[in-house]
């Protein structure tokens, strides 16, 4: 996995009280690229679990100032992973903002500001399952393992999965850390 020139972004989101009028929401994100490290992470108040991720996203591109840049994203939303890699806003584009039920994209104002990144850089989108506790002797880290390579292919390493689920927790405790400074 240890390549310099390529940029690996970690991130995540969540929401205390998810969908209720008053929630506290937080992302967190990780930039490594070339032995140097930085994070970021905020917050919002009335928001979403899926708006958070995305945010984190857009806040890790934001920060990127170099164009044309190799950029490896690992998230645990689903929503996030699942929009790029199987290229839904292709279809929501085409069909004016609307998904198959025939009804608006939600979060349709955070797809519009991440879709410009695809053109200004190489990204690819990886999979990675959420909330592990790598110091869990009761977890069976081989399936969680498997389950890694069935979502993202065959070409990481059992320590490559760990250093990715690592950093990815990280990203969640920046984004516990912002919902906390908001309480």
């Amino acid at each position: 996995m240890k390549n310099d020139k390529i940029l690996r972004i970690y991130t995540d989101g969540g929401c205390s009280g998810n969908q209720n009028d008053e929630n506290i929401g937080g992302w967190g994100a990780i930039l490594e690229f070339a032995g140097h490290r930085k994070e970021l992470y905020g917050g919002e108040l009335n928001t979403t679990n899926n708006r958070m991720e995305m945010t984190a996203l857009l806040q890790a591109l934001q920060a990127v100032k170099k164009p044309d840049q190799v950029i490896h994203v690992y998230s645990d939303s689903s929503y996030l992973m699942d929009c790029f890699r199987k290229k839904w806003y292709v279809n929501w584009q085409k069909n004016g903002w609307k998904n198959a039920q025939k009804k608006p994209v939600e979060n349709r104002d955070l797809w519009e500001a991440l879709l410009p990144f695809l053109d200004h850089h190489r990204i690819e989108f990886f999979r990675v399952k959420g909330h592990v506790n790598l110091n869990s002797k009761a977890a069976d880290f081989d399936k969680l393992y498997e389950k890694f390579l069935e979502w993202n292919g065959g070409s990481y390493s059992f320590e490559d999965f760990k250093y990715v689920t690592e950093m990815n927790n990280r990203a969640d405790e920046l984004a516990n850390i912002a919902m906390d400074e908001l309480r």
